[in-house]
């Protein structure tokens, strides 16, 4: 009698045993199908919210599009924009951008696929590098990016072929270029002002078409001894700058309108200087130079005239007259030298 009683104890434990397995691996698959259908309507969320994240940004995109001047324009101003959706590719006709002061921090790598762009302003941002890709925008005439925070141009902005403008003021710790960009040959109007270069950059001596220049407010120390290179230059800015001296060769610079030295540390003006014709405007204000040369008082007329005045008080006409002052000193000095040795040749045959 025993002995069925145990075995009838052990099938029913048997039995028990094998519903708790089929009841765990039950709820074991049921917990699997649930996490499999949390995951993939979780990833089909986000690909809607993404998706229509997308669809608003590029609508709002879209009511910064204007026409100027025949061209399509996306203008942005003084709005919150630090990274440019990815959906702006779709507006790749785009001609012309002007982002301002939208806290920007990069140019996006698809910049290559708007071939159409012909301007690309995002001055005054926190733009921290050019893209090489940049370089792909063979029909780009004006890259205009000062108030950044750039401290390196890519070799690949060179291949921007048909670069008219290039402006890169106030990037502070800018301190180079490349020499490739010297290959730009419709390069004509470039702003390296207020940053950090310590020499005229190599390849700014082999644009062929350079005609206005902006390095004040840099750390020059010197100018190239052959400037004059820059043959249809007319504009040039060197004001605050650490320049001690002007290169002989500056006078041979026969295209030069405009040249602005205020606030260096020249000691003297080159007395080549006297035949630059084109020369209309230069000024020398704010210089240690070593004769103290004052230009006749003029009577004005009317307050205009006086700071029209003022405003000349070191400009050409002060120049002109340092010079003839400097070549004045230079022959009574060469005079009196004369003088003190024929004096001295004189009582040499006195004494023989």
């Amino acid at each position: 009698m025993m002995v069925g009683v145990v075995v009838a104890c052990s099938s029913v434990s048997s039995i028990k045993a094998l519903w708790e397995t089929r009841i765990r691996r039950r709820r074991e698959e049921h917990e699997e199908e649930h996490k499999r259908r949390t995951t993939r309507g979780g990833a089909t969320g986000r690909l809607g919210v993404g998706l229509w994240e997308d669809r608003a940004a590029l609508a709002r995109l879209k009511q910064k599009l204007e026409t100027e001047d025949g061209r399509l324009v996306l203008r942005i101003e003084q709005e919150e924009w630090k990274v440019l959706p990815g959906c702006l590719i779709q507006l790749s006709q785009v001609q012309e951008w002007q982002i301002h002061r939208t806290g920007l921090l990069k140019i996006p790598h698809f910049i290559s696929s708007f071939q159409n762009l012909l301007v690309l302003d995002l001055s005054r941002n926190g733009v921290a590098e050019i893209p090489k890709q940049i370089g792909k925008l063979t029909r780009l005439r004006e890259l205009l990016l000062s108030y950044n925070r750039i401290p390196f141009v890519p070799a690949e902005l060179s291949g921007c072929e048909s670069l008219e403008r290039l402006e890169l003021a106030m990037n502070r710790d800018l301190n180079e270029l490349p020499d490739q960009l010297g290959t730009l040959s419709r390069l004509q109007h470039v702003d390296l002002s207020m940053n950090d270069f310590s020499c005229l950059p190599a390849c700014l001596l082999a644009l062929p078409a350079l005609e206005w220049l902006d390095m004040g407010g840099n750390c020059l120390h010197h100018l190239p001894e052959d400037i004059h290179r820059m043959e249809v230059l007319h504009t040039l800015w060197l004001q605050r700058n650490e320049l001690e001296k002007l290169p002989e060769n500056i006078a041979r610079m026969r295209s030069l309108d405009t040249l602005v030295l205020s606030s260096n540390r020249l000691r003297d003006i080159p007395p080549l200087m006297e035949g630059m014709s084109s020369l209309r405007f230069v000024n020398f204000r704010d210089n240690p130079l070593t004769l103290d040369v004052t230009l006749p008082s003029r009577k004005a007329v009317a307050e205009e005239e006086e700071e029209e005045d003022d405003r000349e008080m070191f400009g050409k006409e002060f120049m002109l007259m340092y010079i003839q002052e400097a070549r004045k000193r230079a022959y009574a000095v060469l005079n009196v030298h004369c003088v003190n040795q024929s004096d001295g040749e004189s009582d040499d045959e006195s004494s023989a």
